[in-house]
């Protein structure tokens, strides 16, 4: 009876010993399989950011997240709240960013973060971004003079249209009545930041006009009709929501202008403001057409870029070169030169080719810092020959039906030529701005948003 019993003892110890032993397999086996797979995964995002690093996309060039590993604890939030494809990865069991030079600064990443480990910043130590100051009011240096939208170093539309908003509610707390102004507030450029800083002070009650140097929308005035502008939701002031992912130009060009007939925002075109200059604790604004204004509060919501960078070369100067795109459907037929390596410059190259013949000059030896999709579109449009991509080249001389460009080696080629669109880039209105007496420094990785 006692050997029975110990027998009995003894198979229960194994069964328990079997049982703690296939737990324990199991346990391993999970661990295991969790590390392969998560080694599996930083050896794909390794990969990715060796590819980023080949195609110039790895280093930002304006707004873009900043991980604090030491915050981080892998949810993966930051990853599925980005729209875009591939900024962020896992590796090594952190956060990472691959592609940063394609962020486009919309921080749904920065919101995202259960534990604050992302910085939305602007510039790197090794790249500065030149920026005017600006503080958490949007306040510049000069006292009464704001800054809003992509010259602020925000240029997505969705952060525009919010700068623009929260620029006039700032001023609408510092703004006295009973001044002898003509306006409580001039708001200078009519893109989003400006559309959504008028109807902000619709909205308050605040009495203001928008002086616009071209036409309604400003920058997405000159993309292509059938350009996408838009990728995530945003929040106009008189409006609410606008949840239009996938919209045109066009689209959200009626938009605002139906607002602004809805609300009779006050809007002068054409009207390209020259001096801004503080008198008696007020603003006299003047144009290049010799109207002033006289006003309590400025709001410069301009874009960066200030006029096109021209290259410089004999008969730029002639109709048929331009430096935006705004109608490819109507284009037809014709001997195209697109010069330029930026994402402006392959999306018009792109959509110019479905009716023409087109000739895409880069001074590079490969484009450098464009979107993804754009990336894979180009390489395409290259294989089947639909666009001529001449990379190392410049283009020297302008004729009425040709062009001459030359290669690394000087050696000069001349292509029957009907239009030429340069997207060379722009500078920041520096001269302008010092004008007005507004201070311009370069930011090395300075944080934008951070918690």
């Amino acid at each position: 009876m006692v050997q029975n019993g110990y027998f009995k003892l003894m198979e229960t110890l194994i069964e328990n010993i079997v049982i703690y032993a296939s737990v324990f397999l199991l346990c391993l086996a999970a661990v295991l399989f969790y590390l392969w797979k998560q080694r599996k995964n930083s050896r794909i995002v390794d990969e990715k950011i060796k590819i980023a690093k080949q195609e110039g996309l790895y280093e930002p060039v304006s707004l873009h997240p900043v991980i604090n590993v030491n915050h981080c604890i892998r949810t993966g939030a930051c990853i599925s709240a980005c729209p875009e494809e591939d900024i962020l990865g896992i590796r090594n069991g952190k956060a990472t960013t691959i592609n940063a030079s394609s962020c486009i600064g919309h921080g749904a990443c920065f919101h995202a973060c259960p534990t604050h480990a992302i910085t939305l910043c602007i510039g790197t130590e090794t790249r500065g971004v030149e920026l005017p100051h600006v503080n958490k009011n949007f306040e510049s240096n000069v006292t009464g003079i704001f800054i809003a939208g992509e010259l602020g170093g925000m240029g997505l539309i969705k952060n525009s249209v919010e700068q623009g908003k929260q620029a006039v509610e700032n001023i609408v707390k510092s703004l006295v009545k009973g001044h002898t102004a003509n306006y409580d507030l001039v708001i200078i450029g009519a893109g989003p930041a400006g559309i959504s800083a008028a109807l902000s002070a619709k909205k308050h009650n605040i009495n203001s006009i928008i002086l616009e140097q071209d036409t309604l929308g400003g920058t997405v005035f000159s993309f292509p009709r059938s350009k996408i502008v838009m990728t995530s939701p945003m929040d106009l002031p008189l409006y609410g929501k606008v949840k239009l992912f996938e919209t045109s130009k066009t689209e959200l060009l009626d938009l605002w202008k139906t607002l602004i007939s809805k609300h009779n925002i006050n809007i002068k075109e054409y009207s390209k403001v020259e001096s801004i200059i503080q008198e008696n604790n007020l603003f006299k604004i003047s144009t290049l057409t010799g109207e002033e204004y006289i006003s309590k509060k400025v709001l410069l919501a301009i874009g960066r870029r200030g006029t096109p960078r021209k290259l410089g070369v004999q008969g730029e100067e002639l109709e048929k070169v331009t430096y935006r795109l705004l109608d490819p459907e109507i284009i037809k037929d014709k001997n195209i030169l697109v010069v330029g390596g930026g994402d402006s410059a392959i999306e018009a190259a792109l959509m110019l080719s479905d009716q023409n013949k087109v000739i895409l000059s880069y001074r590079s030896e490969a484009f450098n810092r464009i979107k993804p999709a754009n990336n894979t579109k180009i390489k395409e449009a290259i294989e089947t020959g639909s666009v001529d991509v001449r990379f190392n080249t410049n283009v020297v001389k302008i004729d009425k039906e040709q062009v001459l460009i030359t290669n690394k080696d000087n050696k000069e080629e001349t292509f029957k030529n009907d239009l030429v669109y340069i997207f060379a880039g722009g500078e920041l209105p520096s001269q302008f701005l010092q004008k007005v007496g507004i201070d311009i420094s370069k930011k090395y990785g300075e944080a934008i948003l951070k918690h």
